[in-house]
């Protein structure tokens, strides 16, 4: 038996205090500024990310960036893909492990980290203005809680 369509009310509901819905949504708005932000350097708003990821000591296994990042491997290989043709990452078997790769920045892929650093930090600096009074740590905090793990 099919039910009858919900009504407006519950359209309005949803829209108005859907936590998914607004968060998917200020995440696509953060990633266009981002985006925009690093256009210039040839860089995505993911790229970064997952460069800055790599920026380690030592060079992590791609199980290592997987909760961090919060993607899936195919999606993590999909992601590297662009930046090895671009010579900004390496990825090479584990010494350890044959099986286990391991993801290394370059010294280009160092220089683009260094050269998009201050395009971050001005941009970021932007979006947590447009907090107003909310307390961005709480917000991150908070986001983190949502997405089941602490600081890695």
């Amino acid at each position: 038996m099919d039910s009858p369509d919900p009504p407006f009310a519950i359209t309005l509901e949803v829209r108005d205090t859907c936590l998914c819905l607004h968060s998917q949504r200020a995440a696509r708005a953060i990633a266009r500024v981002f985006d925009d932000a690093f256009r210039h350097l040839g860089l995505t708003n993911g790229q970064f990310s997952l460069m800055m990821a790599l920026n380690r000591p030592e060079p992590p296994r791609m199980t290592d960036l997987v909760p961090l990042l919060g993607m899936d491997r195919t999606t993590l290989t999909a992601a590297l893909k662009p930046l090895e043709a671009r010579a900004l990452v390496t990825v090479a078997p584990d010494p350890k492990d044959r099986r286990s790769r391991r993801l290394s920045l370059t010294e280009a892929g160092r220089a683009m980290l260094a050269s998009a650093l201050p395009v971050w930090r001005a941009t970021h600096h932007g979006i947590e203005t447009r907090l107003g009074g909310m307390d961005p740590a709480s917000l991150r905090a908070g986001l983190d809680a949502v997405a089941g793990r602490g600081a890695v």
